[in-house]
């Protein structure tokens, strides 16, 4: 019998075409009157959309504009961005940190992550923990009483960030020893929080849906991971539960699928209300759904966004039955939507200690307040809380509830309440908070 002898491939090649063609990024102030172009020229490949629009967004920059093209090997993108205030990006630190990120010594590879002690989940760490990932069916007072579980069994919440959509809920937390501030890595310790958590996400319920957990997630962007999460407990099939909240016209997508018959395309139509990383949450659902994009145009007229994506599933096949439409439509609505928030904004900074949010929690519960998405970070000695937030019914906070909540916890922090806008992109900081404090815009501010 003849022997088959395979050709040998050099494992380096597939890198050869990026060290001969080594990205090129331009950070131009000058074309544009309104804000900074950043250019990004690169050899193709899988996944490169979304690592570059990852980094733009944990910069906390508006994509006002947007050009893609990456058919064939070659990648092109041109991004008109501002910060939250409409400026341009002056800042020579910040500019450089955006050449060297895109550029040929900063791409975001698995091997980089690495680098980071104690790594699970995200591209950011503070300080050795053990990440936790819990999903499950929400309900008033449920962050409070995981919260309440963890500072029971001695572990301090670090960071965490928490959504919610169409009665589920889905969170990240970051966690420590409580008094040697190490990662818990002792599996008797993990295994009874982890069997208390469980049975506090499945409530009353004996559905095995009803929650899980999990301390093993890999290398994964917080945000990325989150929709993940929700995608894969299919919460875009909630549609229609009667205590969701009702969404004014304005606030519901319109998506379209059409086929580009001249190209071999599926062209996504997107006009929804513009907000802050909706150009990311989109990329991130058709990058995990399989799908590649060719082409893309992406615009802001004032309130409203319009983003048109040229796709292919990643075996070269358009979405051609209506099922497939479908399901890409109501995937990319919950997309949009997961990061929404209604209601109440609550900012909160104060002296981190253990089981501090065990007790702001407590009292978000105690005065009738159900949490729809949250961020918590610790920055040095600072613990910075941030809570969107509706009565239990799904109704706007009354005044006497928010003038009851400055009286119970304004001694001990500050305390920041803003209603969220129905226009305006985010919500205008003022005081303290001119950053909005999620653990996935932290970046290299404060781990430099």
């Amino acid at each position: 019998m003849a022997r088959v002898c395979w050709p040998y491939f050099d494992p380096e090649y597939e890198n050869f075409s990026t060290r001969i063609n080594p990205p090129r990024v331009s950070v131009d102030n000058s074309s544009c009157n309104d804000s900074t172009l950043i250019k990004v020229d690169s050899v193709n490949k899988p996944g490169i959309l979304l690592e570059v629009v990852q980094i733009l967004s944990d910069l906390d920059f508006i994509i006002t504009k947007a050009y893609i093209s990456s058919d064939g090997g070659w990648f092109m993108d041109v991004f008109h961005v501002t910060d939250h205030q409409g400026n341009k990006i002056t800042d020579s630190k910040t500019i450089d940190y955006i050449e060297k990120a895109l550029g040929p010594k900063g791409q975001i590879t698995e091997g980089s992550v690495k680098t980071w002690p104690g790594k699970r989940v995200g591209v950011h760490s503070i300080g050795d923990h053990t990440a936790i990932e819990l999903i499950g069916r929400d309900r008033p007072g449920l962050l409070s009483e995981v919260s309440a579980v963890l500072a029971n069994l001695h572990f301090n919440v670090t960071a965490a960030e928490v959504w919610t959509h169409n009665r589920r809920i889905a969170c990240v937390l970051y966690v420590n020893d409580d008094t040697t501030s190490r990662a818990v890595d002792d599996p008797n310790r993990l295994s009874v929080m982890e069997e208390q958590l469980k049975n506090i996400l499945r409530g009353c319920e004996d559905d095995e849906k009803a929650g899980y957990t999990s301390f093993s997630m890999g290398f994964t962007h917080i945000d990325r991971r989150l929709h993940q999460m929700l995608f894969a407990d299919r919460d875009y099939e909630g549609g229609g539960l009667t205590n969701e909240i009702e969404y004014p016209p304005s606030f519901k997508p319109k998506i379209t699928v059409e086929r580009c018959e001249e190209k071999g395309y599926s062209a996504i139509s997107v006009r929804c209300k513009d907000r802050a990383k909706l150009m990311f949450d989109i990329v991130c659902t058709l990058t995990d759904m399989q799908y590649v994009v060719f082409h893309a145009a992406i615009s802001s007229d004032g309130p409203y966004a319009s983003q048109e994506y040229y796709i292919r599933h990643m075996d070269g096949c358009t979405l051609d039955t209506e099922g497939e439409k479908e399901r890409v439509i109501k995937c990319l609505e919950a997309a949009i939507r997961r990061r929404v928030s209604e209601g109440l904004r609550l900012e909160l900074c104060a002296k981190d200690r253990v089981g501090l949010l065990s007790e702001v929690t407590r009292i978000l519960r105690e005065n009738g307040l159900a949490v729809s998405r949250a961020g918590v970070s610790t920055i040095g000695e600072q613990a910075i809380n941030v809570f969107f937030v509706r009565d239990s019914s799904g109704n706007t906070v009354d005044a006497k509830t928010i003038e009851a909540l400055r009286k119970e916890i304004g001694h001990t922090m500050m305390i920041n309440v803003k209603k969220i806008p129905t226009t305006a992109k985010e919500p205008e900081a003022s005081g303290w908070a001119k950053t909005n404090f999620f653990f996935g815009n932290l970046l290299e501010k404060f781990l430099a």
